[in-house]
């Protein structure tokens, strides 16, 4: 499936995130960006995989819509905390403060990336070969 190798590929180079200069702006600037293609990534998979469960959820194009139908069909999915992506990668536009950017950013070392990859597992281990022939 391609969304899914979209998904794990970039998730491979958000975690490397640590790595960097993490007072450097740009650094900070790319790791939120890296964040915001993640969470796309993220949910438009769980929108496809939602709609192959035959769940009419995956006709919205909303991706809170998603995450709460994602949900109530994972039990391993922590739609709290995909909500609060959500409403982190809808501020970042609003985010002008160097600090605000560098408490989103360790945010999303600690929380953020931790749950994609739980995800990634997750979904490899409920759907396993079936993701690549999608």
């Amino acid at each position: 499936m391609k969304k899914y190798d979209n998904y794990v590929s970039n998730l491979r180079v958000l975690e490397r995130a640590d790595r960097e200069a993490l007072d450097n702006e740009f650094i900070i600037g790319g790791i939120i960006d890296k964040f915001s293609i993640q969470f796309e990534l993220g949910w438009k998979l769980l929108k496809e995989l939602l709609a192959y469960e035959g769940s009419r959820a995956s006709a919205t194009g909303s991706p809170r819509t998603v995450i709460k139908e994602a949900f109530a069909v994972y039990p391993f999915f922590n739609g709290e905390l995909w909500l609060e992506m959500l409403g982190d990668r809808n501020d970042m536009s609003h985010i002008y403060d160097g600090n605000a950017a560098k408490k989103l950013v360790g945010r999303i070392l600690k929380e953020y990336i931790p749950e994609f990859k739980c995800l990634e597992e997750e979904l490899n281990r409920m759907y396993g070969d079936m993701l690549k022939s999608m």
